[in-house]
């Protein structure tokens, strides 16, 4: 590298780690109950090496709320948590923090991935181009500030594609350690365990030629990837470890067959109506569809996903000054007809499928593990339209009014990011328990019970976690029952009591009640109460 290119790779750098750590612990403005079991559960294993349900150092899943949580991010979460205490901050740290690996990987991914497969790009420039529009990029900047599993799961898959890539021309030995790296990435989160196995395979099948030159070194990385897998294996062929994904998926969706057979029975059963009505022609319909959903512009461009969590609402998945460029580096790589193009492809088009099988589409978390192809794929746009120009003075004057663009684009995202987002969608991370819990702490004594309502969901891990709960009071003192289903349901711990409110239950009492304004009774006598940052009231505390 070029003292340059160190010196513009270090700014991309800083301003990554500055646009993920900036407030970190206060936007978003509470933790969500996924965060907030994340760290509950590092915070245990950091005290006692168990989880909250007292399991010691578990390998294959954290049981939580009953949705089994892969365990990498909790594993990688204990020493932030040792070192800045149990908040917000130390909670999302390893997101932050792998976030800027990942966008200081992207450099050398592009570099490697360019540099020794095809060569009439100016690599080094797409490299910096890439990594910068990762580091500048909503969709990363907004996940990265959150504790996602699915944030670590695709830092390790794009460090093991570079470690891929290095092994087939340097040091084939790096290939253990990418098999170690894509191992790691379906320890993290449950949509890896789909995507990683196809894309391995594909890429196998594109590059068949230089692994058979290493095919000691491909069985070896094998062997050990299997062998890494094992404790999971069980796992995954578990009931428990199907449970979300039956929960979400498009394939549970009964009214694609009552429509099959509809259409059946008016084609009067007819054979070949069995065949062109098909449940497993809607079935693909609808997988189609979920999976098309991603290319909406409204999704890329305009709004982002429906989910505020993973997106301001204001701001697309990517900027809209990205659009023709995302167009023109598509043409470009199509044009070329090299092997990167497939490589690249089929990493953007495999990683949409986990997403495509689940109900809720476009989403933009299930399709994480595609970054940074889009980014890629935008700088190979830039570069290739800027290299039309053969007059470096036009050339320099299409990078700065790139630049003014992308400058504008970026202060509107962050002024939305910093000053609207947090108050508009703070109900979104469960905002108030943090106070209400240290509300309830400071005046537990006063009571005999503390009744706090479930309306806003799971609202124990919430009392332990901001109440700093050593996990044997939660072994002692708590009542938990497990479902038809797997899931987990806290219904007491000590004299705090979870779930809707029975006044009949009250008689000889003397109760403190927290829940939403319209869950108090009339003859409750109010105390406290927290509002939502739009100026909403989410909390109502009363006694009875």
């Amino acid at each position: 590298m070029r003292k340059n290119d160190v010196f513009l790779l270090v700014l991309i750098l800083l301003l990554a780690v500055f646009l993920r750590f900036f407030r970190l612990g206060e936007v978003p403005p509470s933790l969500s109950w996924d965060e907030t079991a994340l760290g509950y559960n590092a915070y245990c294993i950091g005290l006692t090496g168990k989880d909250e349900y007292g399991k010691r150092l578990p390998i294959s899943y954290f049981a939580s709320f009953g949705d089994y949580k892969p365990p990498v991010y909790i594993y990688l979460s204990v020493l932030p948590i040792k070192i800045f205490g149990l908040s917000e901050f130390a909670v999302r740290f390893s997101s932050a923090f792998f976030g800027v690996l990942t966008v200081l990987i992207t450099y050398f991914l592009v570099e490697e991935l360019f540099s020794n497969l095809i060569s009439q790009y100016p690599n080094i420039l797409v490299s910096l181009i890439s990594s910068f529009l990762l580091a500048i990029s909503p969709w990363h900047i907004i996940v990265s500030r959150q504790a996602f599993e699915a944030n670590v799961a695709t830092f390790f898959i794009v460090l093991g594609i570079f470690l891929f890539l290095k092994s087939l021309r340097q040091k084939p030995c790096l290939l253990f350690l990418s098999a170690i790296c894509f191992v790691l990435s379906l320890y993290s989160f449950n949509s890896s365990r789909l995507f990683a196995p196809f894309l391995l395979i594909c890429w196998a099948g594109i590059l068949r030629k230089e692994l058979w030159k290493k095919r000691k070194f491909v069985l070896g990385a094998g062997v050990l990837g299997f062998l890494l897998l094992l404790p999971l294996i069980p796992h995954l062929l578990s009931p428990q470890g199907r449970l979300r994904f039956k929960e979400v998926n498009i394939f549970s969706d009964l009214g694609v067959i009552v429509e099959s057979n509809r259409r059946i029975e008016v084609d009067q059963n007819a054979w070949w109506a069995r065949i062109i009505h098909n449940r497993r022609w809607g079935y693909l319909r609808s997988f189609l569809v979920h999976y098309f959903d991603h290319f909406k512009t409204d999704f890329l461009f305009f709004e982002g996903d429906i989910n505020p969590k993973f997106s301001t609402r204001d701001t697309g998945q990517l900027y809209l000054i990205e659009a023709l460029f995302l167009v023109a580096g598509f043409y470009f790589l199509v044009e070329n007809g090299s092997k990167v193009t497939w490589l690249a492809l089929s990493w953007l088009l495999l990683g949409l499928i986990p997403a495509a099988t689940a109900r809720e589409t476009p989403h933009a978390l299930r399709t994480l593990v595609t970054l940074p192809t889009w980014q890629i794929i935008i700088g190979l746009g830039i570069t290739n339209i800027a290299a039309w120009f053969k007059k470096e003075k036009i050339r320099k004057t299409f990078y700065f009014l790139l630049s003014t663009f992308y400058f504008l684009f970026v202060v509107y995202f962050l002024h939305d990011l910093f000053s609207h987002w947090p108050f508009e969608y703070s109900g979104d991370w469960q905002y108030g328990y943090k106070e209400v819990a240290n509300y309830a702490l400071a005046h537990e004594e006063e009571y005999d019970e503390i009744w706090v309502s479930g309306i806003y969901g799971r609202p124990y891990i919430f009392f332990l976690f901001y109440q700093k709960r050593h996990p044997e009071f939660f072994w002692e003192k708590g009542k938990v029952r497990i479902d038809e289903f797997g899931f987990y349901h806290t219904e007491e711990i000590g004299k705090y009591k979870f779930g809707s409110f029975d006044l009949s239950k009250a008689y000889g009492k003397k109760v403190l009640l927290v829940g939403a304004p319209e869950e108090i009774p009339e003859e409750t006598k109010t105390l406290y109460e927290v509002k939502f940052l739009n100026g909403k009231t989410a909390f109502v505390v009363g006694e009875i």
